[in-house]
Parts: C-alpha cells; sequence; structure tokens
C-alpha cells in the first residue's frame, strides 16, 4: 500500500457548522494532538473559542474521544469508506460562571451522547450531560 493511501482525511465540524480542514493524518496521531492542531487553526473571529485542549471534545460515530488514543484506535470501520472524508464533531466547553467569586469553573460528570446534532451538543454541555 502506497504511503498516501495510508492516511486518513478529516475535517472537524464547529457548533455553527462551520468546518476545519480537510487535512490527511497518520493513523498514529493521537486526539491530543489533533485537539492541539484544532487549537492553532481556530477561527479568532469566533466568541467563546477554546484556550487549552481541555476545552476541546472530539466525537466520532457517536463517541467521545480519549486524548491518549490514536486515530487507529478510534476509528469506526462500519459507515466508513476507504479514503473517504471522516467529520469528527468538535464540542467547546462552555465557561460556567462561579457565583461565589466571579471566576469561571468547569463542571463535569460522567455521560455518554448518543446522538450527532450539533444544536442538542451545545445544549447537552451546557446543562452537564457530557464532559
Amino acid at each position: 500500500m502506497a504511503a498516501g493511501q495510508d492516511l486518513i482525511e478529516l475535517k472537524f465540524r464547529l457548533i455553527d457548522g462551520t468546518d476545519i480542514g480537510p487535512q490527511k493524518y497518520s493513523p498514529s496521531t493521537t486526539v491530543q494532538s489533533l485537539k492541539e492542531k484544532i487549537l492553532a487553526q481556530w477561527p479568532k473571529e469566533k466568541e467563546n473559542g477554546p484556550r487549552t485542549i481541555n476545552d476541546l471534545k472530539l466525537i466520532n460515530a457517536g463517541k467521545i474521544l480519549e486524548n491518549n488514543r490514536t486515530l487507529a484506535d478510534s476509528r469506526n470501520p462500519v459507515g466508513e469508506l476507504p479514503g473517504g472524508l471522516i467529520t469528527m464533531h468538535v464540542v467547546v466547553r462552555p465557561p460556567i460562571a462561579d457565583k461565589k467569586n466571579g471566576n469561571y469553573v468547569y463542571v463535569s460528570q460522567d455521560a455518554v451522547l448518543f446522538f450527532f446534532q450539533p444544536e442538542y451538543l451545545q445544549l447537552c454541555w451546557n446543562l452537564g450531560y457530557i464532559l
């Protein structure tokens, strides 16, 4: 197999429907590395952008991807076409105001996400249903 065929083509769909990418990545690329690239390419004109990679969640085929996993570990072969473009959803953890001292804190709970609609992703995050 040629080197170019081993690469995985990804684009990242933001909550407002805009995309970052597409770009090709090695299967050994970690989710953390993808988040670093997204952070570096984040559109500067967007409000409430992520400050760190911990503010980002990547979702592929309904699963939240773990930072220490690789693309090869995280792929869902069902429904993927060889050489096809994969769209991953990006959700930004919104800051929540702490009423006591006016700082921003992050609230997290264990949860599983089973749907893809971007308008629901942000709502569920705001309600604390997803990390």
